[in-house]
């Protein structure tokens, strides 16, 4: 049997350990093999020695994360220790402090994880419109509003409005119960989940009700001017041709906006084209504006996204080939 003492002396022992050592507790239970017990400052393990280099190598990424952000919620505290894979711990611990793009609530990091999203950030930094187009889960519109909080936070702008096309995916929005916001609201759904990940929510309370933070629908941008604003149209893709230039013509004097989509999943009406294709196409090469492909390698969501992606991408060539072959 190995003993091992691990000291707490950079971090808070009290946040360590959590509330009655709740967060203790979960590092116990998911060390069961070991035996753990607590002094002060101090952590002992005894046990195997493969068990404590596991353990060890779990608990300092803890206090590092608790370094650089103080708090560590107990949801954040058990991924750390049950993350296996390299990508659950990255998005914790990051090697590079300066690709944070946004601290989250928690403490949590939110930043470019892939080639593709990193290009994106760049394409940001550099243009004042950047198209990025790609297929579900590669975090075109997580990363776009991480932006778009970063250049608040920075007072680089003064506002961000976020806006989607309230197209029906199979519903019909007039079935809906409720007023019109209430109607509108589920179409909006995951650009309120990505700002409660990145601002509190007493602050995201106070930005949307004095409109520094606006989402709303595309119809609603008709006929505006924004100035000073990072702007961001999501599915873009079940957007037309006429809407989306007319929102591209509502950008102001210092205003940055990304146009996000995915030209594989289109809800228009068949009878509706979808003015994405005609926009990316007609505006390349134009300077101040950059265009971002993302694919399948940037998926990250359950890994399995990626094998779907792929799949469908597989099916559609085949229906292209046979079409072509008739």
């Amino acid at each position: 049997m190995t003993e091992t003492i691990i000291n707490l002396e950079t971090v808070n022992p009290i946040e360590f350990f959590g509330v009655n050592n709740n967060k203790f507790d979960i590092l116990k239970k998911k060390f069961p093999l070991l035996k753990i017990l607590s002094r002060g400052t101090q952590i002992k393990l005894s046990g195997a020695p493969e068990q404590i280099d596991l353990a060890k190598e779990k608990i300092d990424l803890i206090i590092q994360y608790m370094q650089r952000n103080g708090h560590l919620s107990e949801n954040y505290f058990e991924q750390i220790l049950g993350g296996d894979d390299a990508e659950v711990i990255d998005n914790f611990i990051d090697k590079n402090p300066n690709e944070v793009l946004v601290f989250g609530p928690n403490g949590k990091t939110v930043r470019a994880r892939t080639a593709n999203q990193k290009k994106m950030v760049q394409a940001a930094d550099k243009n004042d419109i950047v198209f990025a187009i790609g297929p579900a889960g590669t975090g075109k519109t997580y990363t776009a509003v991480a932006l778009a909080v970063r250049a608040l936070k920075n007072k680089v702008v003064k506002k961000i409005i976020l806006t989607r096309p309230a197209v029906e995916a199979g519903e019909s929005l007039g079935f809906l119960p409720g007023d019109l916001k209430e109607k509108i609201d589920p179409y909006l759904r995951p650009l309120y989940d990505a700002l409660d990940d990145m601002i509190p929510a007493d602050k995201l309370g106070y930005y949307m009700t004095t409109r520094t933070i606006e989402i709303a629908p595309l119809a609603y941008m008709r006929g505006r001017t924004l100035d000073n604003a990072f702007i961001i149209l999501d599915e873009s893709q079940n957007a037309n041709d006429l809407q989306i230039k007319m929102f591209l013509t509502r950008i102001g004097s210092n205003a940055k906006a990304i146009i996000t989509g995915d030209p594989t999943q289109v809800d228009l009406p068949r009878n509706q084209k979808s003015g994405l294709e005609k926009a990316s196409r007609i505006l390349q090469n134009i300077e101040g504006i950059a265009h971002i492909q993302l694919d399948e390698e940037d998926v990250v969501r359950h890994k399995l996204v990626k094998a779907i992606i792929k799949a469908y991408d597989k099916e559609r060539e085949n229906e292209t080939e046979n079409s072509y072959h008739r």
